[in-house]
């Protein structure tokens, strides 16, 4: 969006989706066998007797009566079982906040043939066949039902690659929505580059991580998916008023648990919070608690009939760089600083 041009606000408040993605890691343990995978320490982050990864996030949506969407990973189950990813749900469950399918494939390589079919050894829903991912996708979705209580209405594919074959496979499976887009993370084929609002793909309403640009460099324009983890808060909320502006009605938002928490290395053999990241989420669910006739939260759950009902095109939005360039430098003091 350029100055010059005119606003054209929305009459409804502008909904942000603030979307988790909730997994475990594999944690190096294709490269070496002694390296366990790792759980409960990177979706919990509990630092002194005090959960500052999950926990915090849940006491902070209960503080500014924010509703999100915890993407669950629950390919995990075939090799940590049940537990611990179910207990992770009970908490997002009894917290009143809207859950969805997330989906890392490499974790099918511990069934040991328990399973039938062959799951190549990469973390990638795309590039498989259309029988391949609709088995990964019914395994995932009979966990998730055991875990949730119910089928999901919505589906994140790992590290946010997915190809044309992702959605095919979605709407004969009739799952409804899919958050599987975000332009400045992967460039997928150009069918599927949608920088936000709501695109039908094969019967399947694709809603993408909101995506702008932060930067114009010499013969392009850098793009940006809004994530807490890598935008400063004054560039978080310069982009929604901008975004307000110009007519965004709808803007999702990435973040994992384990944003919340600084570790030592890859096993998290020693964490401690992440106050950055912490303090640019009470300010985000502030700023929508406070503007209510502007901004509303939203979720995939709450909103999966106006969502499927009808695509919507929305503008594609710019900050001014000089906001990347703060931004750059106060990631790089978080991320240098132990107890920044």
């Amino acid at each position: 969006m350029h100055g010059t041009e005119s606003p054209v606000t929305p009459d409804k408040p502008t909904q942000v989706c603030i979307s988790i993605d909730t997994e475990f890691s594999i944690a190096g343990h294709f490269e070496c066998a002694e390296h366990l995978p790792v759980s409960d320490v990177m979706v919990y982050g509990e630092v002194d007797g005090r959960e500052q990864a999950l926990g915090f996030l849940l006491e902070t949506f209960e503080r500014y009566g924010i509703d999100a969407t915890f993407f669950l990973e629950c390919a995990n189950y075939f090799y940590f079982g049940d537990d611990p990813m179910q207990r992770v749900a009970e908490r997002i469950n009894a917290a009143g906040q809207d859950i969805q399918l997330h989906v890392h494939p490499v974790w099918l390589n511990f069934v040991d043939g328990q399973v039938p079919g062959n799951f190549p050894r990469n973390d990638y829903c795309s590039g498989r066949s259309f029988d391949d991912l609709k088995r990964v996708f019914e395994l995932c979705i009979e966990v998730f039902r055991r875990w949730v209580g119910r089928p999901p209405l919505a589906i994140r594919t790992g590290s946010l690659v997915a190809d044309d074959n992702v959605f095919r496979v979605m709407g004969a499976l009739g799952i409804p929505l899919s958050s599987n887009v975000a332009t400045g993370v992967f460039a997928p084929e150009p069918a599927l580059f949608h920088d936000s609002g709501r695109h039908l793909i094969h019967g399947v309403m694709e809603v993408p991580v909101f995506t702008y640009r932060d930067m114009r460099l010499p013969g392009r324009a850098h793009r940006k998916s809004l994530q807490i983890t890598s935008c400063s808060w004054p560039e978080m909320k310069s982009l929604l008023r901008r975004a307000r502006r110009a007519g965004v009605e709808n803007i999702v938002i990435l973040t994992h648990p384990s944003e919340f928490i600084k570790k030592s290395d890859y096993r998290y053999t020693r964490i401690t919070r992440n106050r950055v990241n912490q303090r640019r989420l009470e300010k985000l669910c502030a700023f929508i608690h406070d503007n209510p006739g502007e901004f509303e939260s939203a979720s995939f759950g709450a909103n999966a009939g106006p969502w499927t009902a009808s695509e919507l095109q929305q503008p594609f939005v710019a900050v001014p760089s000089a906001h990347a360039v703060v931004r750059k430098l106060h990631n790089k003091l978080n991320d240098t600083l132990w107890a920044y």
